[in-house]
């Protein structure tokens, strides 16, 4: 029998509003798509984000363009198919995520392996992930770690307050944080931040200066006494060198750069860089989450706790207990739909 794919839209209700630097969100709209033997079936994820230009209209047109390609896909090994659809949709890396997530889901399902086990072993150490604070009132900030204990926390920052912020929150809790400014701050404001920063147990700064003021950064580079990790600037497999020069490190997100299979040729390039690799994500339920814990085993640092921060999720797979993945005991990314 044939391959099929399918895909739906679902709403994702989140627990609290999502403030970062350039928007807010309360719900998250997001597609998962289906690739199916009608025994065996995978799923994928990429959300709707009109920043990035992934909007519903251009998710539903590239599945429907690369769905014919998929059908017909059956025993092609995933790197060969990405790069066949890779040419296909070629800037619409979010479907190529969510498209990617589904075959490798599919594929290591066929073979009764879990995914990770292509390029890991089942056991291996990975590292904890953060947990999320949004820009909210301080009362709101400080409201969500007393409800979520966490061991670590990446706060968005880019406000007129933000030092107070991070001082004000370090007096309820001892957790290591994780600063994201988002591309709000300038290199100077960026290298005295750190300094205080330091002194507040931070371990490091996310993308503190817009993705192209890079004489800003490698000041920063230079100066900065935190490491300096790369978002904005490292969307794709190509940016990777670049930013070897002005950051410490990258973040690699999955619907950034269309999928599992270039995020591991980025992990490659990366480590032969000598950089700092974490992996990051969006607002996402489970289905792309459980994809995205697939490569904890390879990084040094991991943000993986979008579907945390809903309030109704769609599925079940990868799980956290205080920070740490707990992977499910089934093969593939683990996951199982709750929702239809």
């Amino acid at each position: 029998m044939g391959l099929t794919l399918s895909f739906q839209f679902f709403d994702l209700p989140l627990q609290h509003p999502f403030t970062i630097s350039r928007y807010t969100v309360n719900i998250q709209k997001t597609v998962v798509v289906c690739i199916s033997d009608g025994a065996i079936s995978g799923y994928g994820e990429a959300t709707v984000n009109p920043y990035y230009q992934s909007t519903t209209e251009r998710l539903t047109a590239s599945l429907l363009e690369v769905k014919p390609i998929v059908e017909s896909a059956l025993d092609v090994h995933p790197n060969e198919l990405w790069q066949q659809l890779s040419t296909m949709i070629p800037d619409d890396y979010f479907a190529l995520c969510a498209v990617d997530i589904a075959y490798w889901d599919y594929y290591s399902r066929k073979q009764s392996k879990t995914l990770r086990s292509f390029w890991s072993k089942d056991d291996d150490a990975t590292p904890v992930t953060s947990y999320t604070i949004g820009i909210d009132s301080l009362e709101m900030m400080q409201q969500k770690m007393i409800e979520k204990p966490w061991p670590m926390y990446k706060i968005k920052l880019g406000t007129a307050e933000d030092i107070f912020i991070v001082e004000s929150l370090r007096k309820i809790t001892d957790a290591i944080f994780r600063i994201d400014a988002n591309c709000a701050w300038t290199a100077q404001q960026t290298i005295n931040n750190a300094k205080i920063l330091k002194e507040l147990n931070v371990e490091f700064i996310e993308q503190p200066l817009k993705a192209e003021d890079i004489e800003g950064m490698k000041q920063v580079r230079k100066q900065s006494v935190l490491p300096v990790i790369a978002d904005e600037s490292c969307q794709r497999e190509a940016d990777v060198a670049a930013c070897s020069e002005i950051f410490h490190g990258i973040n690699i997100k999955l619907m950034k750069c269309g999928g599992i299979t270039p995020a591991l040729r980025m992990i490659s390039k990366a480590k032969e860089q000598g950089l700092l690799i974490m992996a990051g994500c969006m607002t996402e339920s489970t289905v792309g989450i459980s994809g995205l814990c697939q490569i904890a085993p390879l990084l040094t640092y991991l943000d993986a706790d979008g579907a945390l921060l809903l309030k109704d999720d769609i599925a079940r797979g990868v799980d956290f207990n205080f920070g740490q993945i707990v992977y499910s005991k089934d093969f593939g990314t683990g996951v199982k739909m709750l929702k239809k």
